[in-house]
């Protein structure tokens, strides 16, 4: 059965000198070789949305989906450009309550703050031909939120999105890839079509469409991983 590899990326952009999870960069010179890698391997870039009918198995082909998460402005700014050049798509996952604003739910960790798209900049993403989906409100940890505070997490950032965007929003990211069932329950409930982890592996048609596993793209990363991670069982072993 084909495998289908969900790849997530958070920065395109160099790392800063001393700046902590240096794998969260990826350079923007690495990534357009990455992106033509997938070409020369086969690959259609997609974005979530259009990879479902794959991961339904209702269509076949050799697809990897791209996945960004958070929104930084450096994907519209690095990440575009690479994407257009192979007539790929890509979704980005976006914290509706930090649009325009800055990652608050990790810049003390990281020692850094890193600007996130605005609403001009996201239209220009989705104007693209890119895909908006929504990552919670505040990146809370949703295991941890009260029933009232799941929904809005989840709802919100929906509504939110919708709202901003005036087009249907209906991919989800978990905030830290933190799900179990309660979680991927209020997701589908709230009408969403698909959401991802952050679970080590490969998808296939027949996994769970809300509990999707991915593979993480790190700037700590040799040039020979991602064929590996794309080719192999690497990833589906760990």
């Amino acid at each position: 059965m084909n495998s289908i590899p969900i790849l997530m990326y958070h920065n395109v952009a160099r790392a800063p000198r001393g700046v902590k999870l240096r794998g969260l960069y990826v350079s923007p010179g690495r990534f357009a070789r990455q992106m033509a890698l997938l070409r020369l391997l086969g690959y259609r870039g997609l974005s979530m949305t259009a990879a479902l009918p794959y991961l339904r198995g209702e269509q076949h082909g050799k697809v990897a989906v791209i996945t960004f998460d958070d929104g930084y402005r450096d994907n519209l700014e690095n990440a575009l450009p690479a994407l257009q050049r192979h007539g790929f798509s890509a979704t980005c996952y976006v914290v509706s309550k930090a649009i325009g604003q800055y990652n608050h739910w990790d810049a003390e960790i990281l020692g850094i703050r890193k600007p996130l798209m605005d609403a001009s900049e996201l239209r220009a993403w989705q104007a693209a031909g890119m895909e908006i989906a929504a990552h919670g409100r505040q990146h809370l940890r949703l295991p941890d939120c009260s029933p009232a505070a799941l929904e809005d997490e989840i709802l919100g950032s929906k509504a939110d999105l919708q709202d901003l965007l005036g087009q249907p929003v209906t991919q989800f990211c978990y905030p830290y890839g933190a799900a179990g069932p309660r979680e991927a329950q209020a997701v589908r409930a709230a009408g969403f079509a698909a959401a991802v982890t952050v679970a080590r592996g490969r998808a296939r048609p027949g996994t769970d469409l809300f509990l999707l596993p991915r593979i993480l793209v790190g700037g700590h990363h040799g040039p020979h991983m991602l064929p590996l991670q794309l080719l192999s069982a690497y990833e589906d072993r760990r």
